[in-house]
């Protein structure tokens, strides 16, 4: 009797079966002028607030593979016993599963830590905790594409300064956020995951554009003064024009929801 080759302890797949397709991985590092976009060009922002319902406010933003929602609950009376005449502000970034293309487990890691406390670091001194004794305001960030940490750096310090501008709470401005990373003798704006891989190094600047104050620098890789000077201008210039772009959605959002 001839043996079957059917294995009864494993799921079979279908006789008829196709290969996955891949999207295709360009090798940046073989360019030496950028693809797609000039150098001091960013992706298109697309923003929107107040999607979340059930939050005290929310954002969610889209720049072409990194998308990110935002929701802030509070602000709610701190379960800490001491009493504290400034607010706190907590911020919490968790990854989808499938924001990546390895698969990330559900629970937390050093990266989303890592994360959280970049983007608490750009939007805390925007917000008046004075205001708020012995009170906690809750942001939370959950990374639905990523395409690179530095986007999701920006990104969501976008997302969690409009967030809390839709709940109500008192800022001194909107928190607006760039990258850049440095490719031979130029300076790329916004870049994708790939392009921070071929660079040499990357700078996150976080600014209050209406009050010409920084909030904030995130850097890595080996630049020196020079270059990083000319990356955080660059960088607070760009950020000026994200303005615009981030009061336009408010306005528009509250005349959406006052009609």
């Amino acid at each position: 009797m001839a043996q079957s080759t059917f294995d009864r302890r494993r799921i079979n797949g279908p006789e008829e079966s196709f290969a996955p397709i891949f999207d295709d991985i360009q090798d940046v590092s073989q360019h030496v002028k950028r693809q797609g976009r000039l150098a001091e060009d960013i992706r298109p922002i697309f923003l929107q607030p107040g999607l979340i319902s059930q939050a005290n406010g929310s954002a969610y933003i889209e720049t072409e593979k990194t998308k990110i929602a935002c929701a802030v609950y509070g602000p709610r009376q701190s379960k800490t016993t001491t009493y504290s005449e400034k607010g706190r502000l907590n911020v919490e970034v968790k990854f989808a599963p499938f924001s990546c293309i390895r698969r990330r487990a559900p629970l937390r890691d050093a990266e989303d830590r890592s994360l959280a406390v970049s983007i608490h670091q750009a939007v805390v001194s925007s917000v008046r905790l004075e205001l708020f004794p012995k009170s906690t305001i809750d942001v939370f960030i959950t990374i639905i594409e990523n395409d690179g940490l530095e986007g999701c750096i920006a990104s969501g310090s976008i997302a969690a300064s409009v967030a809390l501008a839709d709940a109500g709470i008192e800022m001194i401005g909107l928190v607006t956020s760039c990258s850049v990373a440095i490719r031979e003798t130029e300076l790329w704006l916004d870049p994708t995951e790939d392009e921070v891989k071929a660079s040499k190094g990357t700078l996150v600047l976080a600014c209050l554009p209406a009050i010409g104050h920084i909030t904030s620098t995130w850097q890595s890789g080996a630049t020196n003064v020079d270059e990083t000077i000319k990356c955080m201008q660059i960088c607070q210039d760009r950020c000026a024009d994200i303005h615009s772009i981030v009061a336009e959605s408010l306005v528009q959002s509250a005349k959406s929801c006052s009609s």
